[in-house]
């Protein structure tokens, strides 16, 4: 996924879990100070595409496609693509028709990352930043009619891990950016790439204000959050998503997209009617 390169659309059956603190998911995640209203989860095929589409389209996907939900770039100083549709009413419209949002926020992305961005975080940034940013993903979502208790995916690209200053400038700002977003009422989800930045957070114990939810990438062709899963037991119980395809064009009633194939068992957002 290129910085703004994506939304996620997903297909299968919904399930509403209980985060009640005896569970072992939550028992599993990260200690927080709020209460969190029980999550959605949601399973099956998805896609990528960076502007989310218009309702019309999406309508003709909902009936033609074998897809079932979008993953919209919410906001991020770093997103790289406009989004014209991107209202609350769009919001509930295509919820209203059956699809299921994941919301994504371009953060700042490492000091360390090549290329040029609007947001970098540096060392001595990195806390203050991803507090702001944090702030700034859950008054996103709130304003496109997403509830708490919805999650927000953190957009973190590729970057040397073996840049010791570097990986822990990034653990900073995204511990920063989960609590922020958890006081907000929201839970953490975090896209990166499964041999670099989610390798990163994946080798963080949990409970530590990591991501609640993984959205990895490795390009293997795989339609499985589980086959080829390279990080153990972690991010278990419907927390997952697999980018596994990226640049392929299809079409579905008549209208084409380019997008980015990805396997999807994890949280979605919790739409006000």
């Amino acid at each position: 996924m290129t910085l703004g390169g994506a939304a996620l659309l997903v297909a299968g059956a919904l399930t509403a879990e209980a985060a009640s603190s005896g569970s072992g998911a939550a028992a599993a995640g990260p200690a927080r100070a709020v209460s969190l209203s029980k999550p959605a989860t949601y399973t099956g095929r998805a896609f990528d595409t960076c502007t989310a589409p218009t309702l019309a389209q999406m309508k003709a996907w909902k009936t033609a496609s074998p897809y079932g939900g979008a993953a919209v770039y919410i906001g991020g100083k770093n997103r790289g693509c406009a989004q014209p549709q991107l209202t609350p009413d769009w919001v509930k419209s295509v919820s209203a028709v059956g699809w299921k949002l994941i919301p994504l926020y371009v953060g700042a992305q490492p000091p360390c990352k090549s290329g040029s961005n609007p947001e970098r975080m540096t060392a001595a940034t990195a806390a203050s930043l991803g507090a702001t940013d944090g702030a700034d993903a859950g008054a996103k979502a709130s304003a496109l009619a997403m509830r708490p208790g919805s999650p927000v995916y953190l957009d973190m690209e590729g970057f040397d891990t073996t840049n010791t200053s570097c990986k822990d400038t990034v653990l900073t700002y995204t511990r920063a950016w989960n609590k922020a977003l958890h006081a907000k009422g929201y839970r953490t989800g975090y896209y990166g790439f499964a041999s670099s930045s989610a390798a990163a957070v994946a080798a963080v114990s949990p409970g530590t204000d990591m991501p609640d939810a993984l959205w990895y990438a490795a390009y293997d062709d795989t339609e499985s959050t589980t086959t080829g899963y390279p990080f153990g037991t972690k991010w278990a119980g419907h927390r997952r998503g697999h980018q596994y395809a990226v640049n392929k064009k299809e079409t579905y009633g008549g209208v084409t997209l380019t997008v980015d194939r990805d396997a999807w068992d994890s949280m979605v957002a919790v739409v006000a009617k």
